[in-house]
């Protein structure tokens, strides 16, 4: 059984799915062991003591460096012993030592089909703005392996959703998360804890 660590920003609806779908049974050989958050007011953190989920608040606003977070951060992920890292709306930049001590074992969700609208600044609803304003017919979500860059590591599933013509960014968001990303992350998860996700030639496989 693997042992799975969330990290967190805000509400959880992520988070939540995870929880919902390790408990009946739809992800199978994982327990979640903490959930960390960078916001003291983070929902997800209710979400984590609902469930009987250890959380922990690790925050860069208490400390006076950068430096010093990521230390901190490090240091508890070593503690609790991940085999799987799940960043699920987490809105802080990884550190480059956290992703050379975890490697291929730190996954992402982003709320597009990378790569359109990926990258620096593209984040929440600024991705679901983006994609309206450029006008496209289909967006959706993609899970990858975190890597150095920014969205850029190996993709591992990736669903379309439809745009309709009176879509809001907040609309948007909404359906991309309930067609695509609660459906997604417990499914890589899944995959992962299983032994079925394997990259060559820069591409993530996928058996059966």
């Amino acid at each position: 059984m693997i042992r799975l660590v969330v990290l967190v920003s805000g509400g959880g609806t992520n988070l939540q799915h995870i929880i919902d779908r390790v408990n009946d049974g739809t992800v199978t050989n994982t327990e979640i062991v903490e959930v960390i958050s960078n916001n003291k007011g983070a929902y997800a953190l209710t979400r984590a003591e609902n469930a009987g989920v250890p959380a922990k608040v690790i925050s860069p606003k208490d400390f006076d460096e950068r430096e010093a977070f990521n230390k901190a951060l490090i240091a508890e992920l070593d503690n609790v012993k991940p085999d799987l890292i799940v960043l699920a709306g987490y809105l802080v930049i990884i550190p480059p030592e956290m992703v050379e001590k975890y490697p291929n074992k730190i996954i992402n969700i982003h709320p597009s089909l990378i790569p359109s609208f990926c990258g620096t600044g593209y984040y929440g609803l600024k991705v679901h703005e983006a994609a309206l304003k450029r006008g496209v017919k289909v967006t959706g979500a993609t899970v990858h392996f975190v890597d150095e860059g920014t969205d850029s590591g190996h993709i591992i599933l990736q669903k379309a959703v439809e745009i309709k013509d009176d879509d809001t960014p907040e609309i948007l968001q909404k359906r991309v998360m309930q067609e695509a990303e609660w459906k997604l992350l417990p499914k890589a998860i899944d995959l992962f804890a299983n032994g079925k996700l394997t990259i060559k030639d820069h591409k993530v496989f996928i058996s059966e």
